[in-house]
């Protein structure tokens, strides 16, 4: 599996981004995919995951009512649309997807897109 991001960039606090993350490859194998993020000088946290089979989703606390997490199964693609943007959103986002096998779990991630909200 392979997953490229797009969509990062630099805006003013109270703003809106959109974030793809395009997948290729054995598509049919991911179980659930999230984005998270590595703000400067911390460590990389959950921001929201949706699942392939029921679209249960998760919101970390501090993004929740503010972003949205969708996926477009015929593109092979995820969104997070992220909307009433705040400096402490600032940070590289990184797509994720998760394949369970039998004894093992298999992480995949992109190579991550950079925000920056600006007071």
């Amino acid at each position: 599996v392979q997953l490229v991001e797009s969509g990062g960039g630099l805006v003013q606090a109270g703003g809106s981004l959109r974030l793809s993350c395009a997948a290729s490859g054995s598509t049919f194998s991911i179980n659930a995919m999230g984005w998270y993020r590595q703000p400067p000088g911390k460590q990389r946290e959950l921001v929201a995951t949706i699942t392939s089979t029921d679209s249960s989703i998760n919101y970390a606390d501090a993004v929740k009512g503010r972003f949205t997490i969708s996926r477009d199964n015929t593109k092979n693609t995820m969104y997070l649309q992220m909307n009433s943007l705040k400096p402490e959103d600032t940070a590289v986002y990184y797509c994720n997807a998760v394949r369970r096998a039998v004894l093992f779990t298999y992480n995949y991630w992109g190579q991550g897109t950079q925000v920056t909200v600006s007071s």
